[in-house]
């Protein structure tokens, strides 16, 4: 199968991510739970991960990464943390469900969420939309850095710096840009928290995630055992065990520290350039083919190994599962993100996403570009 739906998750993990995981089931105890071997082989599995992620991102301080289930719990966590009743918060047009829903979930608190809307691949112009509704006045941002349905990569640097001008905190979701395009956290300024998945361009396994608190504590939305300072009847002041109740997934973690290592190895500027010459043998390949329409930036400037396309009178699902039956996993539809769809006008049928990885080679490329082109010719 050629496997295409890395923004999903990364299905081809590192044989070291897996071995790794093998070996926490095998002898990982509970981390903070006894002083034996095996509990102390968990503690230093968990410091190990945060340490590596810590220098991955520009993070000042391990203890300032917590480990979270998924992004979606990252991101939860944060908001809970910043967005405080009747708050105006700023949301870009291409946001996640799970940016939008937890916003909209407070509207009992008086919430007010505002759309920035902004021309798919026109950076300037949401940057400029952007800044006429911090003038007119808000109390936080909350933005994705790459589009999980376009791959369209907002410029977060300057968000952080109009944030920063206008002193409004900043939540990032790097969902789709931790470990395929370069974050460094030690150039924010307004940026409290940025959350993350463990399990897609990180490299380990799902239920895997990870929530930077780069100027805030923050609030845990979970109480409970912490292995540490057990008389106290209030979760500690004190990260990462303020945010992280209950037992942490070890054996997951344990292959996040590996994926996390073979990013650092790889080098995430040359994982970018490898994406995007991948995304640009797809353009050459099907931009003259006239029933395909295909969603990229100019010269892929702001574009990461994820696009979108859609296929003529054909439905995104059908063509979809077309190229499934044909040994090609794609995923089709509205991607969890329909303010993405709302903005690049394809909110009426969705679109069929690609997303590459590291592992993805130049002859799988070009053998999805020949079957797509075939498929155009027998879908009705």
């Amino acid at each position: 199968m050629i496997y295409l739906d890395n923004a999903a998750t990364t299905l081809r993990k590192p044989s070291c991510v897996i071995r790794a995981v093998e070996k926490a089931m095998r002898y990982a105890a509970n981390a903070g739970r006894g002083g034996y071997s095996g509990a102390g082989l968990s503690e230093q599995i968990l410091f190990d991960c945060r340490s590596a992620a810590a220098e991955l991102f520009g993070v000042k301080g391990a203890d300032k990464v917590v480990f979270t289930l998924n992004a979606t719990h990252a991101l939860n966590i944060a908001i809970n943390s910043v967005i405080q009743p009747k708050m105006k918060v700023l949301i870009s047009g291409y946001e996640h469900n799970a940016v939008s829903r937890p916003l909209y979930a407070r509207y009992l608190d008086g919430v007010k969420v505002t759309v920035v809307r902004g021309e798919l691949f026109e950076p300037e112009y949401f940057l400029y939309e952007l800044e006429k509704e911090l003038e007119r006045g808000a109390d936080a941002v909350c933005c994705t850095h790459v589009s999980n349905v376009f791959g369209y990569i907002l410029p977060i640097e300057r968000v952080d710096e109009l944030c920063a001008r206008y002193g409004v905190p900043l939540i990032i979701d790097a969902s789709q840009s931790a470990g395929s395009v370069p974050l460094n956290c030690s150039e924010f300024k307004a940026a409290q928290f940025v959350g993350m998945p463990g399990h897609k361009g990180l490299l380990g396994p799902q239920g895997t995630g990870i929530l930077l608190c780069l100027a805030d504590k923050g609030e845990p939305i979970m109480f409970g055992g912490t292995g540490a300072d057990s008389k106290n009847r209030y979760m500690p002041e004190y990260l990462p065990e303020r945010l992280e109740a209950g037992t942490q997934n070890v054996h997951g973690i344990a292959g996040l520290a590996e994926g996390i290592k073979t990013i650092k190895n790889l080098g995430v500027e040359n994982i970018a350039r490898y994406e995007k010459e991948l995304i640009k043998s797809i353009i050459k390949g099907l931009e003259l083919t006239p029933k395909v329409k295909l969603y990229y930036a100019n010269a892929l400037f702001c574009q990461n190994g994820v696009m979108s396309f859609n296929v003529r009178d054909a439905d995104s699902e059908q063509v979809a599962s077309e190229l499934e039956k044909m040994g090609i996993a794609v995923r089709a539809g509205f991607h969890c993100a329909p303010l993405a769809h709302e903005s690049a006008g394809t909110i009426s049928g969705g679109t069929v996403r690609i997303s590459v990885s590291p592992f993805t080679t130049r002859g799988e490329i070009g053998k999805f570009v020949y079957v797509l082109k075939k498929l155009t010719e027998i879908l009705k």
